[in-house]
């Protein structure tokens, strides 16, 4: 029997219980449905995650000086900043490169004393893309130039200190030799992160005033922080930039530099992939038993198919074709069972501020980044791939037992069952 008569039988053969195989069509589309929403979920929060991690801090790659990661002081800087940012910015996985300088201090006001982290940094090169900060000013301004007056806090470490715009605060560094240096500037701005521990500790000054008051050159910092289209290709970034350093500097990437970022990621990520796994069996166990169960009730339809001359071949054929119009179908199902929720949480998302709020918790708060409350979707186009093809392969793997025993009917014990 030729290929198409054979493909149109399984097709027949498949609506000969139209409700069986209609509940299996639905499992295939509701798992695939499953799958898509929670691997958009993790792709998209995650992505925002890692962008703000670098956005706060170092960027999605880092190029500092060799002994920093071990040792974080100001001694230890990066110079020739200006070349290793056109360097940085020709590379074509690259958004941004900037100058940044940061490091512990002590922050004094004529109430209280608190330590800190501070990041210094030029605004004149710094963009959304590249500064979480700027769309979180809850008082006052920002800097406008490397060398502007003032300094901005956390809402939290502001609360602390007891302090208000326009009132005076002494910062203490230790400068590029060691020694412990202080500077005074008024208080120009508060920003609220979203992460109630970066809130109590953060402090930005303009890039200009931490190398008068430490002693750096104009081309000197602590780190190039180099913002990425996509994180994920940070280290293939990393590997390029590093053949341009010397032998004085370090290239990382942000899961380097922030381990426990990576950690948490790395946690989810697995559990989410095992929640895929265990869904993808229970879809599989069902389109196994539609197809067995089929090839059982047709034992005796398949004995005198071999006893007027089909192939066992023939047959494992025709069912696994059978198998393939329910992966395809179900695959359909699945896209259109999907595209709807997909396209209203991309767009529109879940806000979760409420959520949140009932827990007693001000934001979400990992590692010092803070997640959106608003949980927005994703999928990245390959992972939407595997999932097709991980419906196809399931599907598919799930009707080759049941085929293989229709090929191994007797022809005489099937045709004499009642």
């Amino acid at each position: 029997m030729t290929g198409p008569r054979l493909a149109s039988m399984a097709w027949r053969n498949l609506w000969r219980q139209r409700r069986r195989t209609v509940l299996t069509l639905v499992s295939i589309a509701f798992g695939g449905f499953m799958a898509v929403l929670m691997t958009a979920m993790q792709d998209q929060s995650f992505a925002d995650f890692i962008d703000n991690a670098a956005r706060l801090g170092n960027g999605h790659v880092t190029i500092q000086h060799a002994e920093y990661q071990d040792r974080p002081t100001l001694t230890r800087t990066v110079t020739d900043t200006t070349k290793k940012r056109s360097t940085a910015e020709a590379d074509h996985d690259v958004v941004r490169a900037v100058d940044r300088a940061s490091g512990q201090a002590m922050l004094s006001t004529a109430r209280d004393s608190f330590g800190a982290f501070f990041i210094a940094y030029d605004p004149a090169l710094e963009t959304d893309e590249t500064m979480e900060f700027t769309q979180g000013l809850v008082e006052g301004e920002l800097f406008e130039t490397a060398d502007s007056d003032g300094i901005v806090l956390g809402q939290v470490l502001a609360q602390n200190l007891q302090v208000e715009l326009g009132e005076k605060i002494v910062f203490t560094l230790t400068d590029r030799s060691g020694e412990i240096v202080s500077g005074l500037e008024r208080l120009s701005g508060i920003v609220k992160t979203g992460a109630a521990s970066t809130d109590a500790a953060l402090v930005l000054l303009p890039i200009g005033t931490v190398r008068r008051v430490v002693g750096y050159k104009p081309d000197e910092s602590t780190q190039v922080a180099v913002f990425l289209k996509d994180g994920r290709n940070s280290g293939d970034v990393r590997d390029r930039l590093a053949g341009h350093t010397n032998g004085l500097d370090r290239v990382l990437t942000w899961d380097e530099i922030q381990p426990e970022i990576k950690a948490f990621v790395a946690m989810k990520v697995g559990g989410g992939r095992v929640m895929e796994l265990v869904i993808g069996v229970l879809v599989a166990a069902g389109i196994f038993n539609t197809l067995f169960m089929s090839v059982l009730e047709r034992g005796r339809e398949f004995g005198i198919m071999l006893a007027i001359g089909y192939s066992p071949r023939q047959l494992f054929t025709m069912v696994m074709l059978e198998s393939g119009f329910l992966a395809a179908l179900g695959l359909v199902g699945a896209v259109l069972v999907s595209a709807g929720p997909y396209w209203y949480l991309s767009r529109t998302g879940i806000d979760m501020t409420q959520m949140i709020a009932e827990s007693g918790q001000s934001a979400m708060d990992i590692g010092g980044v803070g997640m959106d409350p608003i949980m927005r979707i994703g999928i990245y186009p390959e992972n939407a791939v595997i999932i097709g093809v991980a419906i196809v392969v399931a599907t598919m793997l799930a009707g080759v037992f049941p085929a293989w025993k229709a090929g191994r009917v007797d022809p005489v014990q099937s045709i004499n069952q009642n």
